[in-house]
């Protein structure tokens, strides 16, 4: 009737037939506790299986974790006991149900009030709600299948699926919304059932495609039968969403076959799991069975390497680019860089090794060559003898040379932070700035620029430096190269080799000078030498006679000394007195030693034995000590002393200069003799000094010493070897000893001897005309070569003296002689008289033996030649 309200039927009224009412309610108790039981053993059931499938399906995801989820099995733990108390929450709504029925029945006089009953329905759908709720909470999706495929259950996961709402699904086929993705799923089922029905399980991957999204996924699949009364009436599917699983899956392999690198899959046992197509190649094997068939430890170069790297790979959670060398299969070494790792279970244990294998042999050839050609040019900018400077456009040194040390003093270190005119001279650092940006500006391939730079020791040295541009990669310009050589001792050799050339120069004006001086002064000496023969003159004009006499002679020694020392003979050892070559070095350097206030002490000694040696060289050794004495005194004091020592001793003969200067410092002594080692200020001396006179003294077998003496000062000592011979006998033409007696006797011999005398200086002319002529002999006198033909054709001569640089005519004294010798049958000897010089080889004519009168002479020496030539005629005089 309208108004009332509709309610479920009464089953517990006191009305007629209440105990068919009362056996009615017993049976559904009865039916509603089984179903109970039923529920409790699906919910474990359900519960057993969702725990084992999660263990099957997540138990490789979880083994191959780098960590320990150790945590994983408390978690689980936890999961089920919420689980129980919620069964236990809810029997305990069932037990209150059985309490209440158990009420009703025993209250059979009191029927059930609708209070009591709605109560009892309110109970009954609460629990059915939370069991809706429990299935609906699962993410795997669960179904509940008739044995004709129909739906009679399903949870909110796999309505969610198919996008339907549960009126709309239950009691449908389910292939209505799934199929096959093969297309053969009905067959397989078909096929399937009656085994299924048998062992009343199943699971398995499924690969199905949704007919709504037309999408194909893969489902991990649990079937169980449902019975009632062991008849198998229906199937419970339990199914996990494995498409993203087997998506990476797919990726991953397609990874694994498709990656470069070679990958590696091995147990702890050394054996092989699997292997990358990429490594096969990698270690040329024909398959991957072949390489999978032999233990991982044959393919290292060192079986022991496979232990380290377990070790490794357990000690860390991964091994980076530790380098091994493995063998191909024809035993080729390969080195190869291998990443590895461990895969342990959920109890820690490892399961196996996996790792990844990098081919760098190929990188690590291109590593030693490159490596090869840096050495290579690293050693040859170190072995370079310039030092080499990298700047960048900013004029920062980004590198430097170790020869910076041998030039400039520096260690690589110290100048890290120089940069481009740190050290320059300031008056050159605006060019060579000016240099260094024209070049980074690409104005200039190529420059060069002199500069003076600071040493390290304060001193400035001179730099020649070549400029070039330093290119990128893309051509443009990023820097400069800067070769730089110390060329501080070739400017002061070429300072040097100039200030020779000016000495050169300076000589060879002294020399024809000296030449020029030689004739005036022997007239000089021969006239006064006539006029102090004669008797009839006072005392005092004989006293002023030997007066110009000895200076006269004092002159001549003079300029022959410069001759010498400006045109030195060709070297020649020959005996020589000790006494005469330090009276000769004293002598050329007396006029400084008397500027600069400084004594000389040397007192020749008497019967000193000769030494063998070249006069020119031993007097450049002792000019040279007599100069670093000199130069040692005026360092410390404007005047001082110098004393010359001579000794003879065991067959050597020694000559010690000593001087009162600044001394040498002990540091000093042991370079003294080196080349280039001075301990004069810069620019005071080359340091050759000393190295050319030990290597004069060397070629005499002697040898140099030096000492510093304790009163201040120092000592050089030069020792020879002496001649092992008597003092050889005078000539008699020495004037020294000629006395008057031995003059008259030489005169004697020549008298009525005819003498022709060629030279173009009247003054000679003159002097040996009358000179000779005095002493009884015949002489004829030509100026030029013309004239002394035309004495020749008419008389025969005892000797010719001849002018060795006559000029008059146009012919010189050489060719003279031989075309007066060769217009005769008999040859008579030809004396040169010279005022320079001249080698032997000079003065030799073509048709017979030449001897040298060297200018200035005396009427003595002359006669004495005379007499030694044409009366002895087998010995060859020279002065």
């Amino acid at each position: 009737m309208p108004g009332t309200e509709k309610r479920p039927p009464d089953l517990f009224s006191h009305t007629p037939g209440t105990s068919g009412a009362r056996a009615s309610v017993s049976e559904r108790f009865k039916q509603f506790e089984h179903r109970q039981n039923e529920l409790w053993r699906l919910t474990l059931f359900v519960l057993f299986v969702l725990t084992v499938f999660f263990a099957w399906t997540s138990w490789d995801s979880v083994r191959s974790l780098t960590h320990r989820f150790e945590a994983l099995p408390i978690g689980l733990v936890v999961l089920v006991v919420l689980f129980g108390a919620y069964l236990w929450r809810k029997t305990q709504e069932i037990s209150e149900l059985r309490g209440l029925m158990r009420g009703l029945d025993q209250h059979d006089a009191s029927p059930p009030s609708d209070k009591q009953l709605d109560q009892l329905f309110e109970m009954i759908s609460r629990s059915q709600q939370g069991y809706r709720d429990l299935i609906d909470s699962f993410d795997d999706l669960l179904l509940a299948l008739s044995l004709e495929g129909q739906i009679r259950a399903a949870n909110r996961s796999f309505a969610d699926l198919v996008g339907l709402p549960f009126q709309q699904m239950i009691g449908r086929p389910l292939a209505d919304f799934l199929e096959d993705a093969e297309g053969s799923g009905r067959q397989a089922v078909e096929r399937a059932l009656p085994r299924f029905l048998e062992r009343r399980q199943w699971s398995g991957v499924v690969r199905v495609r949704l007919k709504a999204r037309n999408s194909v996924q893969y489902f991990d699949c649990v079937a169980h039968a449902m019975t009632r009364a062991g008849v198998v009436h229906g199937i419970t599917i339990l199914a996990r969403d494995i498409t993203a699983l087997r998506e990476n899956e797919a990726r991953f392999t397609e990874l694994f076959e498709s990656l470069q690198e070679g990958i590696y899959i091995t147990k702890p046992d050394n054996s092989f799991v699997d292997a990358n197509p990429a490594l096969v190649r990698m270690l040329g094997y024909d398959s991957k069975e072949e390489l999978l068939a032999r233990p991982f430890s044959e393919i290292l170069v060192d079986p022991a390497e496979y232990q380290r790297i377990q070790r490794e790979a357990e000690g860390g959670p991964m091994v980076k680019g530790r380098e091994i060398t493995l063998l191909r299969k024809d035993a080729t070494p390969i080195s190869c860089l291998n990443t590895a790792t461990a895969i342990r279970d959920t109890a820690g244990h490892v399961l196996r090794y996996q790792g990844a294998l990098m081919d760098i042999t190929e990188r690590r050839e291109m590593e030693r060559r490159l490596h090869k050609e840096q050495e290579f040019a690293r050693r040859l900018v170190d072995s370079f003898p310039d030092l080499i400077l990298v700047l960048d456009a900013q004029a920062h040194c980004t590198f430097i040379s170790p020869r910076i040390k041998d030039i400039l003093g520096f260690e690589v270190e110290e100048s890290s932070d120089i940069q481009l005119g740190d050290l320059t001279h300031p008056e050159d650092r605006a060019a060579l700035q000016a240099l260094f940006d024209e070049v980074v500006a690409g104005q200039q391939t190529f420059a060069s620029l002199e500069v003076r730079v600071r040493h390290k020791q304060g001193d400035w040295r001179r730099v020649r430096c070549h400029f070039s541009p330093l290119f990128d990669a893309s051509g443009k310009i990023e820097g400069v190269v800067i070769s730089a050589r110390d060329v501080t001792q070739l400017k002061r050799l070429e300072e040097k080799l100039i200030q020779a050339e000016k000495l050169a120069a300076m000589g060879q004006m002294i020399a024809g000078v000296a030449h020029e001086l030689n004739n005036p002064l022997t007239a000089v000496l021969g006239v006064t030498e006539l006029l102090r023969e004669r008797t009839d003159m006072d005392e005092t004009v004989r006293r002023q006679l030997d007066l110009t006499h000895r200076q006269a002679r004092r002159a001549a020694r003079i300029v022959q000394n410069l001759l010498e020392f400006s045109r030195p003979a060709a070297p020649q050892k020959k005996p020589l007195d000790v006494n005469g070559l330090v009276e000769r070095t004293l002598q050329l350097h007396e006029h400084s030693l008397r500027r600069n206030q400084i004594a000389v002490d040397f007192h020749p000694e008497a019967s000193f034995p000769p030494v063998m040696g070249d006069a020119n060289q031993l007097i450049q050794v002792f000019l040279n000590l007599v100069t670093n004495a000199e130069y040692a005194i005026r360092e410390v004091r404007d005047s001082g002393r110098i004393q010359v020592r001579l000794r003879c001793s065991a067959g050597r003969v020694s000559v010690t200069v000593q001087d009162d200067g600044a001394g040498i410092p002990p540091e000093a002594l042991t370079k003294l003799f080196d080349p280039f080692y001075t301990t004069k200020r810069p620019g005071g001396g080359t340091g050759l000094g000393l190295s050319i006179c030990m290597s004069i003294i060397r070629e005499h077998n002697g040898t140099i010493e030096a000492e510093t003496l304790p009163a201040g000062g120092s000592a050089f000592t030069v020792i020879l070897p002496a001649m092992d011979q008597p003092q050889p006998v005078l000539s008699p033409m020495d004037t020294a000893v000629h006395s008057t007696g031995a003059l008259r006797q030489m005169a004697d011999i020549l008298k009525g001897r005819s003498i022709l005398v060629v030279d173009d200086e009247e003054s000679i002319r003159l002097l040996l005309q009358e000179g000779l002529s005095a002493q009884g002999l015949h002489v004829d006198c030509a100026a030029s070569c013309e004239e002394a033909l035309a004495f020749v054709r008419h008389a025969e001569y005892a000797a010719i003296l001849c002018d060795l640089n006559l000029t008059a005519g146009g012919v010189g004294g050489s060719e003279t002689a031989e075309r007066i010798l060769g217009t005769l049958t008999r040859k008579p000897p030809i004396i040169f008289m010279t005022g320079d010089l001249a080698p032997s080889s000079d003065i030799r004519s073509g048709a017979g033996q030449g001897w040298r009168l060297q200018k200035p002479f005396r009427i003595s020496q002359v006669l004495s030649m005379l007499a030694e030539i044409i009366c002895v005629g087998n010995e060859t005089l020279t002065t």
